[in-house]
């Protein structure tokens, strides 16, 4: 099932670490009709597209690891920053950046460790999208925003230090139009609220399974069940779990209660059988941009909440930034 709304063109810290992928062999010529037949189960997907590229006489790009430091948070925050090739060539270019958000239970690396990078080397390789800069900070279980303790402040973090300390130390354009913001799942969630809480940042936005839940109930929940989701969630909404702050923080109360976004574009995909039942909450979203006017592009796909889920939509959203940062 698809569905398109009218409008809508369906540190100092610690030492650099530098991750380099040297692929020699021979590979498949026609790309996608490989990575199709390479869809296999969640644990091992991303090292199978490893396998899966085709060959490409461009240079490769590469990955750094290192720490942001944060007044905000006490502490320094890891990220991982990755480069096309011709940010080492061309010293004098800048470049457009998307913000790559990690699910609950992953770290700034996940893209790295997972294949991930291996794919978007191929969309380069490929000229599938445009050069560009993709940003993975690492958030714990914060799920981006500020927690209701107050103790961990990740939206304060991320807008007020995260952003201007990464375009202060990459060759990165600095405007609206060139700065994205992506994610899966918890970074979904964090995605979806980060580009309508301040949309004269973000020029696009997209999320895969994005982590929305419209009306959380505490009522019938029993204390067992509440430990529960009090260890999945983190402490980010209350230790108990508080509904009414679930849903102050909720992208559907942002979208709600403020001006209808200018210029931002929105892509959001989910799978029908999701394993938390998001894609009944992406449906919802969807429905609700619709009755707002906010023009946007919404599938439901078959799958669930997995990676090989993720891995199957992940050049739909890249493409879809690339699209944004190269429009006039």
């Amino acid at each position: 099932m698809s569905s398109t709304s009218p409008g809508t063109t369906c540190h100092p810290a610690c030492p650099e670490r530098i991750l380099r992928r040297e692929r020699s062999r021979r590979r498949p010529r026609n790309r996608w009709i490989s990575l199709r037949s390479c869809f296999v189960s969640a644990p091992i997907i991303f090292l199978v597209l490893a396998f899966c590229a085709a060959p490409s006489a461009r240079a490769q790009g590469r990955a750094e690891c290192r720490e942001a430091p944060s007044k905000i948070l006490g502490h320094a925050v890891p990220y991982c920053v990755i480069l096309p090739s011709s940010y080492d060539s061309n010293k004098s270019r800048r470049y457009p950046v998307l913000y790559f958000l990690h699910g609950l239970g992953g770290d700034a690396q996940f893209l790295i460790n997972s294949g991930g990078l291996d794919m978007i080397e191929d969309l380069w390789q490929h000229r599938q999208i445009a050069d560009f800069l993709i940003v993975t900070p690492s958030a714990g279980r914060s799920f981006y925003i500020d927690s209701r303790d107050g103790r961990v402040r990740y939206q304060d973090f991320f807008i007020r230090e995260f952003l201007p300390f990464i375009e202060s130390h990459y060759r990165i354009l600095r405007d609206q139009r060139h700065r994205a913001i992506s994610g899966i799942s918890m970074g979904g969630y964090g995605a979806l609220r980060f580009a309508f809480l301040y949309p004269d940042l973000f020029g696009s936005v997209s999320a895969h399974s994005p982590a929305l839940v419209q009306n959380p109930r505490r009522s019938n929940v029993s204390s067992g069940q509440e430990i529960t989701i009090t260890r999945f969630l983190g402490s980010a909404f209350g230790s108990p779990f508080d509904p009414a702050y679930w849903t102050r923080e909720s992208p559907f109360t942002i979208v709600r209660g403020h001006p209808r976004p200018h210029d931002l574009r929105i892509y959001f995909d989910c799978g029908i059988s999701d394993d938390y039942g998001f894609d009944r909450g992406a449906e919802a979203f969807h429905k609700l941009l619709l009755s707002r006017g906010i023009p946007h592009e919404f599938h439901l796909y078959p799958g669930g909440h997995e990676w090989s889920y993720f891995a199957q939509h992940l050049p739909a959203s890249f493409e879809f930034h690339s699209r944004a940062f190269t429009s006039k």
